[in-house]
């Protein structure tokens, strides 16, 4: 902070500052920012103003000088199923742009960032990455599950539940019931869905302190957590290490994934990883990902696809006992570095090994690839993601029934006018097409309520939530708007989709694909509604912050990120 403290001139610098009830003994201590997504608009933020605060303390045990600020975050459960959804992602960059712009105007010596909801872990992480300054990352932990009719409820079981009212295997009143017990308390969704996903990222990369992921976050050990993160970063400081780009390393990326795919995590860890590689300047893309996805067991049954959630994990230790079979196992490299400076190795010495009940053996997987595979085919040249955690069938074939936006598609499921065995194809919502990439859940979600979860496949070319299990592909790349075959699909095309190969292809010839690609080139040319980029299907003009993001975000194989990353 000298750059900012110290000289005559600096005088109307300290002015401020002492505005802000510092005096000349904090002139010479270490400013240190801690940045939270705390707000009211999403359970998920709610917790964090606690643990932001208690940081202050701990930055100050430290000898540093606190500077508290906050950010955005746009609440995935709220902007579900509606356009708000497309500010989802956007949101991403907007709090890794917004974090940096804070740190770099004012110098600050070193970050503590807490974040709650789904994209507001990877936008910290990802600002982290791009400051490389002293940092600590602390996710505000998830929700405690709510109970119904003798089993856990979350907010995914109301999701389902709606689907369940329109099927005619659950009534209105059975619903209400359930919406009035299914969240209990703030936190995020307390599955392996995105949110508890990216925690996890968080530790085996060596960005959070170790055991702090699956803490439930109305735990009162959280503020103590916070308190240690505070003194922590300035640990860091003192010692000048370790950084954000010690830690995250192409073997850390590698360790993150195989903790996603070994829990059957969410499908967004596909495109966040890419993303935070980006800002390292490491490139860690889709195919990156999907060869640590094949060669990795699913060795946790974690929610959706298994029976247990955060807090489970959590009392059975947590993170580390996920990571520890699988390093003993062979996995995982056990030389990254954890934010205490110790090796992962050295940090997983004595953790318990599988139970056989929630974690399981390598040996004797629930599945023996991971959670979560890339599919590849003439239907997605740039890969597609499908989560295969709980699957009674990784193989479906059927005719394609096709969609120009989420909103067609919604009302066709919501009447339930479609049939078992169509594949069910969404298009136009990929990162530029939508614009933004639209998570699906409220989709995905009434389908599997209506029992129809693998009696038809989805296919789109947006998200998913980390909550969504049946045949459901997203991500698919090339997207519409880029010119992606799934731009080119038709009604009754066949589409193959084998998880087992890792296959998705369309069964159509050479021939007849390149004949659909000029008919859509000169579509766009003409400028028809079926040239897909930039195209609204609600009709709305695209503006603001929409307009930027659309021209500057790039494909979803490589993280969807909007500028050209450390070089």
């Amino acid at each position: 902070m000298s750059k900012v403290t110290d000289g005559m001139d600096r005088t109307p610098h300290r002015a401020f500052m002492r505005a802000m009830g510092l005096d000349d003994g904090d002139f010479d201590k270490p400013l240190i920012g801690i940045v939270s997504t705390h707000g009211e608009n999403t359970p998920c933020s709610m917790s964090l103003g606690p643990q932001a605060d208690a940081a202050r303390l701990g930055v100050a045990q430290g000898g540093g000088v606190p500077v508290p600020f906050t950010t955005v975050s746009v609440s995935d459960g709220v902007s579900m199923n509606h356009k708000g959804m497309r500010m989802s992602l956007v949101s991403r960059e907007l709090i890794a742009d917004s974090v940096e712009a804070v740190m770099r105007g004012h110098l600050y010596d070193g970050l503590v960032a807490f974040a709650g909801c789904d994209k507001t872990l990877p936008g910290m992480m990802m600002a982290m990455a791009r400051l490389n300054c002293p940092s600590v990352f602390v996710y505000g932990g998830a929700m405690l599950p709510g109970h119904w009719r003798g089993k856990d409820a979350t907010i995914l079981t109301a999701y389902e539940g709606v689907g369940a009212v329109l099927a005619g295997q659950m009534t209105e009143a059975e619903l209400n019931e359930l919406e009035h017990v299914c969240a209990p308390t703030v936190g995020s969704c307390p599955g392996q869905f995105t949110a508890n996903t990216m925690a996890m990222v968080s530790e085996t990369l060596g960005l959070a302190l170790p055991g702090s992921a699956m803490m439930p976050a109305v735990y009162s050990e959280r503020l103590a957590l916070a308190r240690a993160a505070g003194r922590r970063v300035t640990e860091i400081l003192a010692k000048g290490g370790p950084l954000p780009l010690d830690l995250i390393t192409r073997k850390s990326l590698e360790n993150a994934a195989a903790a996603v795919a070994a829990t059957g995590g969410s499908t967004n860890a596909g495109l966040h990883l890419p993303a935070i590689a980006h800002e390292a300047g490491i490139r860690f893309t889709l195919d990156d990902v999907a060869e640590v996805f094949a060669r990795t067991p699913l060795i946790a049954s974690l929610q959706p696809g298994g029976k247990y959630l955060a807090v489970d994990l959590f009392r059975a230790g947590g993170v580390d006992r996920v990571l520890k079979p699988l390093l003993d196992a062979g996995y995982l490299h056990g030389d990254t570095l954890s934010l205490d400076g110790r090796t992962l190795k050295d940090r997983l010495a004595g953790v318990a090994g599988p139970d056989g009940d929630m974690i399981f053996d390598p040996a004797t997987p629930l599945h023996g690839s991971g959670g979560v595979v890339v599919l590849r085919g003439n239907l997605a040249p740039e890969g597609a993601l499908i989560k295969i955690a709980g699957l009674a069938s990784l193989q479906f074939t059927g005719p394609a029934r096709v969609f120009e936006s989420e909103e067609h598609c919604y009302e066709v499921i919501k009447s339930q006018q479609y049939r078992a065995g169509e594949v069910l194809v969404i298009r136009n919502e990929g990162p530029a097409g939508g614009p933004g990439m639209r998570e699906m859940l409220g989709v995905t979600a009434l389908i599997y309520g209506q029992g129809m979860g693998e009696k038809v496949a989805l296919l789109t070319d947006g998200r998913f939530s980390g909550a969504t299990r049946g045949m459901m592909i997203g991500y698919v790349g090339p997207e519409a708007a880029a010119g992606g075959p799934i731009a080119w699909l038709r009604d009754g095309d066949t589409v193959r989709i084998d998880a087992a190969a890792a296959r998705l292809d369309v069964q159509l010839d050479e021939a007849e694909l390149r004949r659909r690609r000029a008919a859509w080139e000169a579509a766009r040319a003409a400028g028809g509604r079926g040239a897909g980029a930039l195209n609204r299907a609600d009709g709305e003009p695209l503006n603001g912050v929409l307009e930027k993001y659309a021209r500057l975000v790039g494909p979803a194989h490589l993280g969807a990120v909007t500028h050209s990353g450390r070089r």
